[in-house]
């Protein structure tokens, strides 16, 4: 198959397509999370990643688990939650059972930010892809992620 064949064209074209999707949805997000709240999408995501831990089996995710789930390299991860535990939103502490663990676990003020920034975040990822919805390209993207199963987080 060389590079101009229709079928990795097309391949490419949707590719593109939900990159674009992403990126406006993000952007809108962002500007959105950062005027009302001084909080990057990033760090939404993390706080809300961290505040559905919970203290049974398996309820506390490690660095790795945060990193894969807020898309970051686990680097990147540790220094996102390095600032927002500066800025007072989260909490580290050592495992009860485990001396080498370490627990990362929202405060009460940035579950409180989380909360307040919820309805933000819903807000602009809905303007955002009633947005995107009037672009015949990303049109369909819009209406797959809207038919989507709701994925386990």
């Amino acid at each position: 198959m060389t590079a101009t064949a229709p079928a990795l064209t097309a391949l490419a074209q949707g590719w593109c397509a939900l990159s674009l999707l992403h990126g406006r949805i993000e952007a809108h997000i962002e500007r959105a999370l950062q005027s009302r709240h001084d909080l990057s999408v990033r760090e939404y995501s993390l706080l809300d990643v961290l505040s559905r831990q919970h203290d049974g089996e398996g309820g506390h995710l490690q660095m790795k688990q945060v990193a894969d789930a807020v898309v970051l390299s686990q680097s990147a991860t540790t220094r996102l939650v390095t600032r927002l535990e500066d800025r007072g939103l989260l909490m580290r502490y050592l495992c009860p059972t485990d001396r080498r663990g370490i627990y990362t676990n929202v405060s009460d003020q940035g579950l409180q930010l989380l909360a307040e920034a919820r309805p933000t975040n819903e807000t602009a990822l809905r303007e955002a892809l009633d947005e995107a919805a009037r672009d015949e390209r990303l049109a369909p993207l819009v209406r797959a992620v809207e038919g989507a199963p709701v994925l386990a987080a």
